[in-house]
């Protein structure tokens, strides 16, 4: 079974009962944002939800230009994926994957990961243990590097000159994931708490409708027993 149609208060064009909303169904605060730019709307009439999500977003942004003042990339990215219809709650770290990582990077990554490992510290102490254990007890006549041990030193001052920069090139990568994540947490928050309030308005909004409803209907029962009263001749008694 086929719904019916609606027709589009703004475009004309002919919308099937899912795709269009009712201009009574919208919190008075929405209607009244789209009233100003088209001002022969009413609530009688119905729109379409694409349109709908456009003026929610316009409204949005509206909103928080007059809270914020001025409004950032973040605030549009949530804007936009309200007009769109959008997730913005994908992970930081496609954007920053392995795939768009350079080699240097890669490389930078692997050394700082492996460094700050157990198995770098194991494999340091087991190293340090040979060179120790070779040059003053294994070979005795002729140590390639005797006591004071200096070429030991200059690798250990090489192996710290190195490591230091990679390491801070690492450290440098892991504050850009930070930052993207803090980004990414503020939009998802963002939009949640503009979901949330808009929830909250819409709620209150069809409580109120549904309540000057039951009046309603309530004083239609009120006028039909007074109307059956009247007709049977019977006057309503009244408490002792």
């Amino acid at each position: 079974m086929n719904s019916p149609d609606t027709t589009g208060a703004l475009t004309g064009e002919r919308l099937l009962a899912e795709q269009c909303i009712p201009c009574s169904a919208l919190r008075p605060s929405l209607f009244q944002f789209i009233q100003k730019q088209h001002p022969q709307l009413t609530e009688a009439d119905s729109i379409s939800t694409d349109e709908l999500a456009t003026f929610k977003a316009d409204y949005v942004e509206d909103a928080l230009s007059e809270e914020l003042g001025e409004i950032t990339d973040l605030e549009r990215d949530v804007i936009e994926s309200l007009r769109e219809h959008e997730l913005v709650s994908a992970s930081p770290a496609d954007r920053a994957d392995d795939a768009s990582r350079t080699l240097g990077e890669r490389l930078a990554d692997r050394i700082a990961e492996f460094g700050g490992s157990w198995g770098f510290i194991l494999s340091f102490v087991a190293f340090l243990a040979l060179w120790l254990v070779g040059n003053t007890l294994v070979l005795t006549t002729h140590p390639p590097d005797p006591y004071p041990f200096i070429f030991l030193n200059l690798i250990l001052s090489c192996v710290a000159a190195i490591q230091a920069p990679v390491i801070m090139m690492s450290q440098n990568r892991q504050e850009l994931r930070d930052r993207l994540r803090a980004e990414q947490d503020y939009k998802v928050n963002l939009k949640a708490e503009l979901e949330i309030r808009h929830l909250h308005e819409k709620v209150d909004h069809l409580l109120h409708h549904h309540a000057q409803r039951l009046l309603e209907i309530q004083q239609i029962q009120t006028d039909m027993l007074r109307q059956l009263v009247s007709a049977t001749g019977a006057s309503p008694r009244t408490s002792p």
